[in-house]
């Protein structure tokens, strides 16, 4: 299940003058498209764009910077709705949620019942969503993505090959413009194509991940359905050798911690919504103070409000003795930044120090901030 534009759906269901107008969700001229309406598709608008190109395309577009606490706050409503009424459900991102009905077939008709879940969203939260029920995740996200706006297609065993074969290969959830272009230059431009391409070819291609790209491509996909549970977190935190009351230098190992749990949930695919940072004073007083965020990965984002709560929490004036920082409420999701505030050169600044550290080690290279740089060895 899939919600329908979903960040422009939230805005228009606060305010019905934005309906049927074209509208974009994103920071100013020099940043990038958060969301965009199906009235701006049509210019050739999609997420991820510069906004300066967005207005070239359509100089008409309207541009709202975008309340992510109204999106988090909705999101959490639509999953409390899906996760009361089904056995297994994954939050695959913030608008995004796998369901597992296997067996229900057996008391519910599990197409008539994922119409009255997506009825019960519309009604209850006020936004539209679309679903595909198959066999398994890939070609339920594909059958997602072709019935959308607002659309319910069932896509029976019989019919996965049929329905895949004359779609795009960029239509596969693995497929990213780099990968299409080299399927491309061979004169691989459908599923049907590539799925009758040889596995050892593909494995020559594009490495390892081949084998699975020619799996589902074929409509095969063994990948399970993963319970959610909002209580998964990634943590670090510091017990000094000596209580310390060097602010500026506490400062900077919790800029070090953001940075290194951002990359992290890169790595992991996960967005985080919760921040929370703890002291502990010298005499073993503990305290936290914690902030919700917009679903994010992006280290200067996550290490900007750790900041800020320590400066609130940090009050007593007491020496230290451990500082924690942990980010929770976590879903899956491969938006490495926040694209409400974030500029075109960020996103490429974060794709290449991610590349730098995938190669070098995590500690190859990193934000000054977050850098002791008395205790460390610069490249």
């Amino acid at each position: 299940m899939d919600l329908d534009a979903f960040f422009i759906s939230c805005e228009r269901r606060n305010n019905t003058a934005l309906q049927g107008i074209p509208l974009i969700i994103g920071g100013g001229d020099r940043g990038v498209v958060a969301s965009c309406s199906y009235e701006a598709r049509r210019f050739g608008i999609h997420s991820a764009m510069p906004v300066r190109m967005a207005l070239r395309l359509c100089p008409e577009v309207k541009i709202i910077k975008g309340d992510y606490e109204l999106y988090s706050n909705l999101s959490h409503t639509v999953t409390e709705i899906i996760r009361e009424k089904v056995p297994v459900m994954e939050k695959a991102s913030i608008d995004e949620f796998y369901l597992d009905l296997s067996g229900m077939d057996k008391f519910f008709g599990c197409y008539q019942w994922t119409r009255e879940i997506a009825a019960a969203v519309v009604k209850e939260a006020g936004l539209p969503i679309s679903f595909a029920l198959s066999a398994n995740k890939t070609v339920s996200k594909i059958g997602t993505g072709e019935a959308k706006p607002g659309g319910k297609l069932k896509i029976t065993n019989a019919e996965i090959r049929p329905f895949l074969n004359p779609l795009s290969v960029r239509k596969i959830p693995m497929v990213g413009i780099k990968t299409f272009q080299l399927l491309s230059r061979i004169g691989v431009r459908t599923i049907h194509t590539l799925s009758e391409m040889p596995v050892t070819v593909l494995q020559q291609m594009i490495g390892a991940n081949g084998e699975e790209l020619w799996k589902k491509a074929n409509g095969i996909d063994e990948n399970p359905v993963i319970p959610y549970s909002e209580r998964k977190s990634v943590s670090a935190e510091k017990t000094f050798a000596t209580d310390t009351i060097d602010i500026p230098e506490i400062k900077i190992l919790l800029s070090g911690m953001a940075e290194k749990l951002a990359y992290q949930l890169r790595q992991e695919k996960w967005l985080a919504s919760t921040v929370a940072v703890k002291i502990r004073y010298a005499n073993f007083d503990t305290e936290t103070k914690q902030s919700r965020v917009a679903y994010t990965s992006a280290d200067h984002t996550l290490s900007r409000v750790a900041l800020e709560l320590f400066n609130r929490l940090y009050t007593r004036r007491m020496r230290i003795r451990l500082i924690g920082l942990r980010f929770t409420d976590l879903v899956h999701g491969n938006h490495q930044m926040n694209l409400f505030e974030d500029t075109e050169e960020q996103m490429n600044l974060y794709q290449t120090m991610d590349y730098l550290k995938n190669r070098f080690g995590a500690d190859a290279v990193g934000r000054a901030s977050g850098f002791d740089l008395e205790n460390k060895t610069t490249l």
